[in-house]
């Protein structure tokens, strides 16, 4: 009892609340389905995983406390002791095995089920110990345990885990508890008194549910949030010294790229000469000068600068309206018989509204007729990207620290509920990603990833636009803040706002 009452009152010294911003609802908070960004965004408080990367991008332990290859194939973890669910029970070993034989069962839809492909079996030696045994080496045994575990005991027994409450109603082992979520509204969230490192400094999260970005911007100068994300127009036009003077201002590249994909089982973008022509239509730096004032990069593939994936001698295309023009007339189109089709986007991200516009302007140059059809995220994502029922959608992918070339671009990924959902399939790329799961070699790991890299770029299943920097304004009153690679946001728990 003396221990629950100094965590009380130590609470209580820090007695405030993080106040945040959502721009779409969240749809699932169990990790293992929550596939849209802010979905993930609050289940990332809630559920760990065995493993995390640190302020420096390397792998540490979560819920894992000490861990060892027993050979390639053999990885041997002991788990912390003093963890528990939400609800009181402990957590142990056999979370952990459910966790594996759930998202691997035929009861889960989820993309995340091919991270764990390589699994072969998860062996219990005692409620703290455990030892995962792998079908062959993997060169990412550790990250594949990034995912949150999820509890045996509430969940073993559901018969539909797709549209369990469990969705709704999370428990995990997070630094914090779901309190309140309700869709479309805000969500509260309280420090877990037991969590395993220490309570949370800040004792409540409150993300205000604020679709409409100028309101969110309308929010951060009325210094409402606490954290809140700017676009280049409002850091370089919108803000005023009395902005700054109430936040500090972190800049940093963003770890992903904004895309136009085609979907590749259209007769009209199954001709290479069309995907080539519209490439060298768009004018990748005009969208960054008029969108970005500076403040994104090109993007020139499917993995990030920085990663040992990125191949550096691949350029953007120089725009080239003739050669463009004349592609699509060996492809059949003319002003006569000019091409046409819809860029899908969804409607509460401005800055990707505002590049389809672009797009549509710069493509008119070359004769083609764009439509462009913005949708709230859900009725996007649910009736639009997953069912994959558009021509063209305007999205981003945010990537991992390790880059994994499998989800999105191997043919297996062609599937409901996958991650290339635009259909994409080259048969030496998917033997390339497979060769590189098994390649521990980190040079040679390079080299393969680099080859995907071109292949991948040669093909042009998108068109590779801009990754965009990330602007985060922070409330100066908040102790302890240390950007770095993962984020702004990596050490929360160390927070205090007085």
């Amino acid at each position: 009892m003396r221990g629950l009452w100094l965590i009380f009152l130590a609470l209580l010294s820090y007695a405030s609340t993080l106040h945040l911003a959502i721009s779409a609802s969240p749809s699932k908070l169990n990790p293992l389905i929550a596939t849209d960004s802010a979905s993930g965004e609050i289940a990332g408080w809630i559920f760990n995983g065995l493993f995390k990367y640190d302020a420096n991008a390397t792998i540490v332990g979560d819920l894992a406390r000490k861990w060892r290859f027993l050979d390639e194939r053999r990885l041997w973890v002991e788990l912390r002791d003093n963890v528990s669910w939400h609800d009181g029970e402990p957590f142990e070993a056999d979370d952990v095995k459910f966790t594996f034989e759930l998202i691997t069962s035929s009861k889960v839809v989820t993309p995340y089920a091919s991270e764990f492909r390589y699994v072969q079996d998860v062996d219990i030696i005692d409620p703290h110990h455990l030892i995962i045994t792998y079908k062959r080496p993997y060169f990412k045994a550790l990250q594949t345990w990034m995912l949150g575990i999820v509890p045996r005991h509430l969940l073993s027994k559901e018969q539909n885990i797709m549209t369990s409450s469990f969705n709704q109603r999370p428990v995990g082992t997070g630094p914090y508890k779901l309190e309140k979520f309700e869709v479309s509204k805000d969500i509260e969230l309280f420090a877990n008194e037991r969590y395993f490192l220490h309570p949370p400094r800040i004792p409540k999260i409150v993300y205000h549910f604020l679709p409409d970005p100028s309101t969110q911007f309308l929010m951060l100068k009325q210094k409402k949030l606490d954290v809140g994300s700017l676009t280049p127009l409002q850091l370089e036009r919108q803000i005023d010294e009395d902005f700054k003077a109430f936040y500090e201002i972190y800049e940093m590249p963003s770890h992903g790229y904004t895309y136009l994909g085609f979907n590749l089982k259209n007769p009209k973008f199954q001709d290479r000469r069309v995907r080539e022509a519209l490439n060298l239509a768009v004018d990748r730096q005009e969208i960054i000068d008029i969108l970005f004032f500076s403040h994104a990069s090109v993007c020139t593939g499917p993995f990030m600068p920085g990663t040992f994936a990125y191949d550096p001698t691949v350029q953007a295309p120089k725009r080239d309206l003739a050669r463009a023009r004349g592609l699509l007339k060996e492809a059949g189109y003319d002003q006569e018989h000019p091409l046409e089709f819809e860029i899908a986007t969804n409607s509460n991200n401005t800055t990707r509204l505002y590049a389809a516009q672009i797009i549509q302007q710069q493509l008119a140059q070359i004769g083609v007729k764009v439509r462009i059809r913005a949708m709230e995220w859900q009725a996007f994502l649910n009736t639009v990207v997953m069912p994959r029922r558009f021509e063209t959608v305007l999205l981003g992918w945010g990537l991992g620290l390790t880059p994994d070339a499998y989800a999105i671009w191997h043919s297996e990924g062609d599937r409901p509920g996958g991650f290339n959902f635009i259909g994409y399939k080259n048969p030496e790329v998917d033997r390339l990603i497979k060769e590189a799961e098994t390649t521990i070699d980190h040079e040679r790991l390079a080299r393969l990833y680099k080859k995907i890299f071109r292949l991948i770029v040669q093909d042009i299943p998108y068109l590779f636009l801009y990754i965009p920097n990330s602007i985060t304004a922070v409330n100066k009153a908040i102790k302890n803040v240390e950007p770095s690679i993962v984020g702004v946001m990596h050490n929360e728990i160390e927070w205090i706002k007085p």
